[in-house]
């Protein structure tokens, strides 16, 4: 099966930095049902090609076979696994392409954040659903999408199409996110897979759907092809991508390169072969470490009790993490969120509805509700506290003074808490580039003395005082991850 990556950004020989794999070279990858092969048929200046084979050997993939396989005994034999691109050939492409599909590039790393313009290529790919069903998964991710069905046989027209198509995919993307949609929906037009499905299944999906996956219309029924319609793992991944949908703190909610760094690579991308060439979905393990958002909320609940604050509305909510953590703890009586997002209240709203118990919280007032920081308004009066946790880093610079104005100076609540990242941390963070944000939502990110410098000017100019309060381990070169002022009046 055969996958080609066309670029004509100049240099277009770029190409072999991005993919980490160089354009005068041929390269061959061993797996556990065959070989990959990578070359590049043409390289030049102005145009580049890079082109994946993937050559399988039918008795090795009976080693691995799925449940999904042909169950009759010539169909393990016998079948369209070499030819056809499948949740194989994007297991090839985790093991072959792993740093590419991170984003890394030491080489060029403001090319590895940037669109460039691509073209993909996949000869024979099943789809079930046919050509429509192509587009309805690539359209939304701002592919041109040329899905030409492949007759049974030319020779005979009325015997009709068979289910497989010849695709083209044109239009400007990031390289590592090409690569992640086509990781994941490769297997979800097949609607198969070649291995046993695992529960660190979901962490994959979520991983390699992390920017595009949450917002796409049809999030529901890639999430249950992908996961062979196994209920509890589509359940698990739905609740974890709409907790992810469209919200500020949980944009930030990423797995190990925003939240911690870690001491081992545990992010590999696909399937690994055993040592029996069996294909296994076990992911190295490493030590449990509570995630940095995890102890963000729990930096700010501190603070909430230290300052006896028990009316809490939480501006920027997202989906309600905090808001709903707010309610499993007695000591705040009345918890609200806001957010400008629509479809983030709507997740807020169903996390609620989840959390409240109507008999024992009965007295306990809860709620959430569409709102802009930067106008003034109402609702956000009469609470003890504000919280705004990785909210501001999402604010064009020009209108934070508007947010300053409807915090500090119109709400004026007697306490606000306000957590942003620290930039300074960023180069802790292993396949992040030089110079490149935590978030492409993010507008900014401050330093240490940057941020003191902006909480101290709003607690002079609006009549607070600010104590710094660093979140996650404090690092003695680069300081924390997050940092965090409590302002109180």
């Amino acid at each position: 099966m055969l996958l080609t990556l066309t670029t004509t950004l100049e240099p277009a020989t770029d190409l072999g930095f991005l993919l980490h794999k160089h354009p005068d070279r041929v390269q061959r990858f061993d797996q556990a049902y065959g070989a990959a092969h990578v070359f590049y048929p043409e390289a030049d200046r102005t145009r580049c090609t890079a082109a994946l084979l993937l050559d399988v050997d039918p008795v090795r993939l009976v080693r691995t076979r799925g449940r999904n396989s042909p169950d009759f005994s010539l169909g393990q034999y016998v079948n369209d696994r070499p030819y056809a691109a499948s949740s194989l050939l994007a297991s090839a492409m985790a093991g072959v392409f792993r740093t590419a599909m991170r984003g890394r590039c030491d080489a060029r790393p403001e090319l590895a954040a940037s669109p460039i313009p691509l073209e993909i290529t996949l000869p024979a790919l099943p789809a079930r659903g046919g050509p429509a069903q192509v587009e309805r998964f690539f359209a939304p991710l701002g592919w041109r999408v040329a899905a030409t069905p492949v007759p049974l046989d030319p020779a005979f027209p009325a015997w009709g199409d068979s289910r497989y198509v010849t695709l083209t995919l044109t239009g400007e993307q990031r390289l590592s996110d090409a690569l992640n949609q086509l990781y994941v929906l490769l297997p979800v037009l097949d609607d198969a897979k070649h291995y046993w499905m695992a529960p660190d299944e979901v962490d994959k999906l979520i991983r390699a759907g992390e920017g595009w996956l949450a917002s796409h219309p049809d999030r529901a029924a890639i999430t249950r092809r992908y996961l062979a319609n196994r209920r509890a793992l589509v359940r698990t991944a739905l609740g974890r991508l709409a907790d992810s949908d469209d919200s500020p703190e949980d944009a930030l909610d990423r797995h190990d390169i925003e939240e911690e760094a870690p001491a081992t690579d545990p992010a590999a991308a696909g399937p690994e072969a055993g040592s029996d060439g069996a294909m296994s979905t076990a992911e190295p393990e490493v030590a449990a470490a509570t995630p940095l958002a995890e102890r963000r909320i729990q930096a700010v609940v501190e603070e909430l009790r230290r300052a006896d604050a028990r009316r809490v509305i939480d501006l920027g909510a997202g989906s309600g993490k905090l808001v709903a953590r707010l309610l499993q703890d007695a000591f705040f009586t009345e918890v609200t969120g806001a957010d400008v997002s629509y479809r983030a209240v709507e997740a807020a709203a169903r996390r609620l509805r989840r959390r409240l118990q109507p008999h024992r919280d009965a007295e306990r007032a809860a709620g959430v509700f569409q709102a802009s920081l930067t106008y003034a308004d109402d609702r956000f009066h009469g609470y003890d506290a504000a919280v705004l946790m990785e909210v501001v880093e999402h604010v064009d610079p020009p209108r934070l003074g508007a947010v300053e104005h409807v915090v500090f100076g119109d709400a004026r609540p007697r306490v606000v808490i306000v957590t942003t990242p620290n930039v300074e941390h960023n180069v802790r963070y292993e396949g992040l580039a030089p110079g490149a944000m935590r978030h492409s939502d993010h507008r900014f990110e401050w330093t240490r003395a940057e941020f003191r410098e902006w909480a101290d000017r709003v607690a002079a100019e609006h009549g607070y005082q600010v104590r710094h309060v660093p979140v996650g381990d404090d690092d003695p070169e680069v300081g924390p991850p997050t940092q965090m002022g409590v302002f109180t009046r």
